[in-house]
């Protein structure tokens, strides 16, 4: 069987320890990383994912427990062993790009391989290769201070690859680049790993990253809480170990919300899901606008989800020209819009309260008769109201739903047109899954 490349065997990181001020910053920590993998080690500031990343490295000495790097631990290499292990086994990726400001580029990126004996046209002609590669050539006798910062984590990936060596390790590498140029570094370090079979091990605090890894290791208070796999690469006989262990079970709720959402799938538990659910709720309402404008308000209602702005904020955000940061769309419709969504989220809010859990069909049905104009006598509305609560007590799914909606009133339905019925029934389903957290 493939043994792992990188084993992290109990790892604590206590700083100041037995005094007042300790800080234990890695708690029990347990990681195997196989040949090729992607990893991606996930978590808020201060959750101790550098901690673990520069422990793997090497860098980081640990108070207890041990890593070992392709069979050998670090605590049982002597100086020079570690010397050739930073220098051939392991490139690292820094947010901050870590380049010498008094060197050219090219100087930059031949640094690594100056002290391995190899004359400095051989240097200078691999340099130049990976300069060459990722589309900087014509930057080699620059300076740092003379780059953006895109060019500078290009550059600075280039200098990690220059030993050829099998383990990449990146700590927050797009945190200081805009989004365009996050995206083309991302991208480099996904081809990294699927070109030249790269080991690849990323710190990231940034949900929309999550897509790029084989496998996500979650981290939060110094602990490893829980690991999500999204291509597999381990041996079989690990795989079929990890599961016979004890794992969540996906929720009834969830399951049935993926009837709806073809593309919704378990591994967007989590984080992950309010990306899906924004834009969810864009395709649900947008439909006639330029894929710039649906990129940019997509980006900020995913703000909005995440609570990092008001419904005010969003609408004047939409309504902001591009040169000034907004998504450019005309204010009337930005109004439209934003109005729409602000509706569609006090409804999920008002049945996401528990204390109210009996009353959420009605509230639901009371919503739906007010902004789809349903004219319903008594008996029909108090039937949407059923329908409702067996939707949101999952026992019907949104098919179910649309269909007993669709269905003529002398067979219990409400009788509704079929595209009424659906219209509704992805506006329920849209709230749902708004509405819907794990535990």
């Amino acid at each position: 069987m493939k043994e792992p490349i990188i084993k992290v065997k109990d790892l604590r990181v206590i700083y100041n320890q037995g005094k007042s001020n300790e800080v234990r910053s890695l708690e029990d920590a347990n990681v195997e990383i196989y040949p090729q993998e992607y990893v991606i080690i996930f978590g808020p500031s201060g959750c101790g994912k550098s901690t673990l990343l520069y422990a793997i490295s090497g860098l980081q000495a640990p108070t207890y427990g041990d890593v070992s790097i392709e069979g050998k631990k670090l605590s049982e290499m002597n100086k020079k062993e570690k010397v050739n292990l930073h220098r051939n086994n392991i490139g690292m990726v820094f947010q901050a790009f870590y380049l010498v400001p008094s060197l050219n580029i090219i100087g930059n990126v031949c640094l690594p391989k100056s002290f391995s004996g190899i004359s400095k046209k051989v240097r200078e002609k691999d340099g130049m290769g990976l300069l060459q590669r990722f589309s900087i050539a014509e930057q080699a006798y620059k300076f740092p201070s003379e780059l953006s910062g895109g060019q500078k984590q290009r550059v600075s990936i280039a200098r990690s690859l220059i030993n050829n060596p099998q383990i990449i390790l990146a700590d927050e590498p797009v945190g200081n680049l805009d989004s365009e140029s996050a995206e083309n570094v991302l991208r480099i370090l996904k081809e990294l790993n699927e070109i030249d079979k790269k080991t690849i091990i990323l710190v990231t605090h940034n949900p929309e990253h999550l897509h790029f890894a084989d496998r996500i290791i979650y981290m939060k208070d110094g602990k490893i809480v829980k690991e999500e796999v999204n291509k597999e690469k381990r041996p079989i006989e690990v795989v079929k170990k990890t599961q016979e262990e004890p794992d969540y079970q996906i929720p009834v709720e969830m399951k049935i919300l993926m009837r709806t959402f073809r593309n919704l799938n378990p591994q967007q538990l989590g984080v992950l899901l309010v990306p899906f659910k924004a834009k969810q709720l864009l395709d649900h309402v947008l439909s006639d606008l330029t894929e710039l404008q649906l990129n940019s308000a997509e980006n900020y209602l995913k703000e909005l989800l995440f609570h990092n702005m008001d419904i005010g904020t969003f609408e004047r955000s939409l309504d902001m020209d591009f040169e000034k940061g907004g998504a450019s769309w005309n204010k009337k419709r930005a109004n439209s819009f934003a109005s729409k969504i602000r509706l569609i989220l006090e409804a999920t809010e008002f049945i996401s309260d528990e204390r109210e859990k009996d009353k959420h069909h009605l509230i639901l049905a009371e919503y739906l008769r007010k902004n789809f104009s349903l004219k319903l006598d008594e008996k029909l509305y108090m039937r949407l109201q059923s329908f409702l609560k067996l939707r949101m007590e999952n026992k019907i799914d949104g098919f179910g739903l649309a269909k007993k909606m669709d269905l003529p009133v002398k067979m219990g339905g409400l009788g509704l047109y079929r595209n009424t019925a659906d219209k509704i029934t992805r506006e329920v389903e849209i709230i749902m899954l708004l509405k819907y957290t794990r535990e």
